[in-house]
């Protein structure tokens, strides 16, 4: 029986494009050479961050952050940015009477944009905020302070094989991937996340139903 549902972030609330977009724009680059950069080490199994290390050796994402909030092209987060099964999905699941929460590997500012969207949840988390970034056994630790339940009362929702839903699973929660995004697509049908994840879903509407059978 699960009593609570968390969900990560990018590319499983969040289409990423924008901001992948800003940040290509930023660095002087093609669109096209930062998304690319990002799927190689993807399919490698590395954070999505290094791929600026091939644009920028050595940059700081932290201080080019703060360099974008000065020059008003900071970080951004507005209900088009939301895939559209995002808000009846997590209205469905609480009106059903599941804890529902926010938690991924996001910024503090991060946290405040998706505050101000008034989603339907009981919580919103982010890295930056707990101190502790996935896949950190600590930051699931987290989770499990965060959310009511058993751990295996605890659905976490994402999208990465690694920080996801191994993760997840190792800290003993329940996990299920979302097949969208360059990481969903790539591990939809990978081994470690066919015989970890509880479900793979094709779209967040696919949950309520799971749930309640």
């Amino acid at each position: 029986m699960i009593k609570s549902v968390v969900f990560d972030v990018g590319e499983t609330l969040l289409d990423d494009t924008r901001e992948f977009h800003a940040w290509a724009d930023w660095l002087g680059v093609p669109r096209h050479t930062l998304s690319a950069l990002v799927g190689i080490v993807v399919a490698q199994g590395r954070n999505n961050a290094e791929a600026f290390e091939y644009v920028r050796p050595g940059i700081d994402l932290t201080i080019e952050r703060q360099r974008r909030e000065e020059a008003g092209q900071g970080e951004r987060i507005e209900d088009e940015d939301l895939y559209p099964d995002v808000r009846p999905t997590l209205k469905q699941l609480r009106d059903s009477g599941l804890w529902v929460g926010i938690a991924g590997n996001q910024t503090a500012r991060a946290g405040e944009l998706l505050r101000a969207l008034h989603l339907p949840v009981d919580g919103i988390a982010t890295s930056a905020e707990w101190g502790v970034t996935k896949p950190d056994a600590a930051f699931f630790s987290r989770i499990k302070e965060f959310a009511p339940g058993a751990p295996e009362e605890i659905l976490y929702v994402g999208d990465h094989r690694d920080y996801d839903i191994k993760a997840a699973c190792a800290a003993g929660l329940r996990a299920a991937l979302i097949k969208r995004g360059p990481w969903g697509r790539v591990w939809a049908n990978d081994p470690t996340v066919r015989e970890n994840a509880r479900w793979v879903l094709d779209s967040l509407m696919e949950l309520p139903l799971l749930l309640r059978t």
